[in-house]
């Protein structure tokens, strides 16, 4: 039987991911800040669910919790890193930016980073980490957000050149969603919100097709596509 881990398990994405996977018969690791919330959805898990408490916004104690993890779970196969926040910050409030910045660029970098560790003396295994379709450029209404996912993005393209290099079975997924229904999906007038639990759908077609990158959903690469072509003089009046 697979063994994966899932950061961020608690709700939204990571949430929907746990059930896909314990549906297609992997023992899952489920990790998260609120671990009421993991107690609830371990039992709504058919496979042994391992309860692991992580907040990645203390880099160090996120690290020591993923390691305890790994310790008991032995020889996984995939960890997928789904924690991240956004919020908008129309007035640069640094207090915003910089919850934004311990999170998704200190904390996603430690438990990638530990999980390459993990992986490269293991000889094996399956990194995929959440970025976003707002990696592409930058923003007014969340600097901080789009310039921290496109960190991720770049990070990952970097595990991913190390490893290829070394010439190591080890697969590095970056997923860039566009909008999903979960408490991070903020503004008016979003359109191609999908569920969160199509979103999984499609994320886990990803991992199953060891895919370096996906949009999620399909249709965003269109966007995305269209994003990375525009002139600034059309990009900055949007």
């Amino acid at each position: 039987m697979k063994k994966a881990i899932i950061i961020g398990a608690s709700s939204g994405i990571g949430r929907e991911l746990a059930k896909l996977l314990d549906a297609h018969h992997y023992e899952v690791g489920i990790a998260a800040r609120r671990l009421e919330l993991l107690t609830e959805l371990q039992t709504k898990l058919h496979n042994t669910a391992y309860l692991q408490q992580v907040d990645i916004t203390h880099p160090a104690q996120a690290q020591q919790a993923l390691q305890s993890l790994l310790d008991r779970m032995q020889e996984v196969d995939l960890i997928i890193l789904t924690a991240g926040t956004g919020q908008l910050n129309p007035n640069l409030s640094w207090e915003l930016d910089a919850e934004i910045i311990q999170t998704n660029v200190l904390g996603v970098s430690a438990i990638a980073i530990k999980a390459m560790h993990y992986f490269m003396q293991q000889g094996r295994g399956h990194l995929v980490a959440i970025s976003s379709i707002a990696a592409l450029r930058g923003d007014s209404g969340s600097p901080a957000y789009n310039a921290s996912k496109a960190y991720i993005s770049n990070y990952l393209q970097g595990l991913r050149k190390k490893v290829r290099q070394a010439k190591l079975p080890i697969t590095i997924t970056d997923i860039k969603p566009g909008f999903v229904d979960t408490a991070m999906a903020q503004g008016e007038s979003l359109f191609w919100v999908a569920s969160a639990d199509k979103a999984a759908r499609q994320i886990f077609s990803a991992i199953q097709m060891q895919r370096s990158h996906a949009y999620i959903t399909r249709r965003w690469r269109c966007i995305a596509w269209i994003i990375k072509l525009l002139p600034d003089t059309i990009y900055h009046r949007l």
